[in-house]
């Protein structure tokens, strides 16, 4: 079984990838070349279609874009420490800023395979670039920026 970076997280309440929220959309990320590079598969369900029924909800798709990101951020907080995620003190990671592009519809009715790759760090702030594809197309991609706050 895959450690995914969510399972992990202590206290996790994200409607996208909080484990402990009862309506949440449990997105599980794990790393694909770890510090650097991460993958989530999700299943979208009919209850996130957009107006047109085969297609995903753009605000679905930003959420996983946000959700998958922000997780990649922590857990490359925890690499960079040299700790296993949920080790010692937490980290947390909030978004500064998102930028979603829609470039094709998004397909409900296949798996999504995002991946996150970490751009740059700097003091407390990791950017990360996402991709969303779909039927063997990016239909959507998102720039996060992600600012590592204090615990408390």
């Amino acid at each position: 079984m895959a450690d995914y970076f969510q399972d992990l997280l202590a206290d996790n309440h994200c409607w996208g990838c909080g484990t402990l929220n009862p309506n949440g959309l449990y997105l599980k990320s794990e790393w694909s070349i770890p510090g650097e590079e991460s993958i989530s598969t999700f299943n979208p369900r009919p209850e996130h279609m957009a107006g047109p029924t085969g297609v995903v909800n753009g605000g679905i798709l930003g959420t996983l874009i946000d959700g998958h990101s922000i997780c990649t951020a922590i857990a490359r907080e925890y690499h960079a420490e040299g700790r296993e995620i949920g080790q010692g003190e937490q980290i947390w990671c909030v978004t500064g800023t998102m930028t979603v592009k829609y470039l094709a519809p998004t397909l409900i009715d296949q798996p999504l395979e995002i991946t996150a790759r970490v751009v740059d760090t700097k003091g407390k702030r990791t950017t990360i670039a996402c991709v969303v594809p779909s039927g063997g197309v990016t239909t959507a991609e998102g720039n996060v920026v992600a600012f590592r706050v204090d615990p408390e």
